[in-house]
């Protein structure tokens, strides 16, 4: 789990394969959307050129490109969005909606030795792009936000982000703007479209939980400030989540760290076997001069996506620069990653374990609203990559791209007007209707015209059908049942 925790890696065998690796690469990835990861920043200047390096973003390129791909994973804020959230046949009532964030854009965990750290500017200022209409009005909000509830040392970060050099890891004002955003499409859909709240909500109408990361509870509130503008701050109450994968009291699980460890061998075996990566590591070495192994342990790539997400140049040194080609060997290695990844099974089985805690707290909420409860209608959980992966792989949404900076997960959960003790849900990523990739609700719409699929087939899987792979009949089994 890599770069930016971008975990990305492939299912094609280097011996055997190749001829028809030739052939059939590019048609596979039209026909499927691979999960994307770590992209970063295009080179192909002169090596001492300190131009800006963005292409304009036109359609989506017939096959897999690096550059493409690694915008996709800015997700860049001036770039229109189509969104499907909230589309139902008009005899149908929203009665819920939960919401899985990854944090929005981001400066670099890891700085690559010897280098200058990208010049990025991580106060808020409305007057630079990108920006918000409603930007200023949320920082002054954020300054009143005292009254606010925070469990454990959530009281204790800041609201925004505010530094004129980022600290390592800190939301920028990108990550601000894209969450934002992200608030408004999802007010105008829920709140003025489908009246999910009205002007008199109260805190238990709202679930929102986020992880102890400043990123994170940056991200959370610049959401919900343009879904419920200037909200009340006493109305808030905002949950602490230790884990990244959201486990709570269930975290205890033997067999999800062995899977997870299997698919950690598993990468390390294939990264050994890629002779062209080993050399570009060594290149990159010879440039800031630092050991390989050094480098490596860097995780260059997170830098460089940063580079490149603010359209600044790679890294130079005396030696030369860091330039696209170390980063097309990079690209490659991970789509191919990915593409084993998914071949092996190792992280689906990890993803089922670990993501199950977190899906059978939302099946639970998801069963007492059915039943007629009013609170929690509402839910934001504020994540990371890591955390949203595993839920779009336990989930079989296999053709999904890796989370990119503020990628969005929602369930729907919709009441039926005309026979109203049957509710139905939609799952929807970054905007598009996944419910139907789900591996619980593939065949049921074979058999129906229905463009949902039924509660009681999320439910069965959450509390059945997850544990059957493992030959286990609940979690806390399969979590102890060693493989035969």
């Amino acid at each position: 789990m890599a770069a930016c925790g971008a975990a990305s890696q492939t299912a094609w065998s280097y011996k055997g394969k190749q001829k028809w690796r030739m052939i059939l690469f590019p048609i596979f990835l039209i026909l499927v959307h691979l999960i994307p990861v770590n992209p970063i920043k295009e080179d192909g200047l002169n090596p001492k050129s300190r131009k800006r390096i963005m292409p304009d973003l036109l359609t989506e390129p017939p096959a897999i490109d690096p550059v493409y791909e690694a915008r996709v994973y800015c997700n860049i804020p001036t770039i229109a969005e189509r969104s499907m959230e909230g589309h139902a046949p008009h005899y149908f009532k929203l009665v819920s909606v939960q919401v899985l964030i990854r944090h929005g854009d981001r400066y670099p965990l890891y700085a690559i030795p010897k280098t200058k750290r990208p010049d990025i500017d991580c106060t808020l200022q409305p007057s630079r792009k990108p920006s918000h209409p409603q930007l200023e009005a949320f920082i002054k909000h954020m300054s009143k936000g005292s009254a606010a509830q925070m469990d454990g040392t959530l009281s204790s970060l800041p609201r925004y982000p505010s530094h004129s050099f980022c600290e390592m890891g800190e939301l920028t004002q990108t990550g601000i703007v894209q969450h934002l955003r992200n608030g408004q499409l999802l007010r105008e859909i829920y709140i003025n479209k489908h009246k999910l709240l009205l002007s008199d909500w109260t805190a238990k109408q709202l679930y929102l939980e986020t992880t102890g990361k400043s990123r994170t509870l940056q991200s959370a509130l610049a959401l919900l400030y343009s879904f419920l503008p200037d909200f009340d701050w006493k109305k808030i109450y905002m949950r602490h989540q230790w884990s990244t994968i959201f486990c709570s009291g269930s975290c205890d699980c033997p067999m999800r760290n062995h899977y997870l460890e299997e698919e950690q061998r598993r990468q390390y075996s294939l990264r050994v076997k890629n002779n062209d990566l080993e050399k570009i590591y060594v290149d990159m070495a010879k440039i800031v001069g630092i050991p390989t192994r050094q480098l490596r342990a860097s995780n260059p790539i997170d830098s460089l996506l940063c580079y490149f997400c603010h359209n600044v140049s790679f890294p130079c040194t005396k030696t030369g620069c860091i330039g696209m080609e170390h980063f097309k060997v990079i690209k490659r290695h991970q789509l191919e990653d990915e593409r084993e990844r998914q071949e092996k099974k190792l992280y689906f089985l990890y993803a089922l374990l670990a993501t199950h805690p977190l899906l059978n707290q939302t099946v639970n909420r998801l069963q007492r609203i059915a039943e007629g409860k009013k609170e929690e209608v509402f839910v934001l959980y504020s994540a990371h990559d890591v955390t949203l992966s595993p839920v779009l792989s336990a989930l079989g949404i296999t053709e999904a791209r890796f989370p990119r900076f503020a990628a969005r997960l929602v369930f729907e959960l919709w009441q039926d007007g005309k026979r109203p003790k049957e509710h139905f849900i939609r799952i929807l990523y970054n905007g598009a209707d996944v419910t139907f990739q789900t591996s619980f609700c593939k065949d049921y719409y074979k058999r129906s015209s229905k463009p949902m699929c039924p509660l009681e087939k999320f439910v069965s899987f959450v509390k059945r059908d997850m544990f059957l792979v493992f030959n286990s009949t609940s979690y806390y089994d399969a979590c102890r049942r060693r493989p035969l």
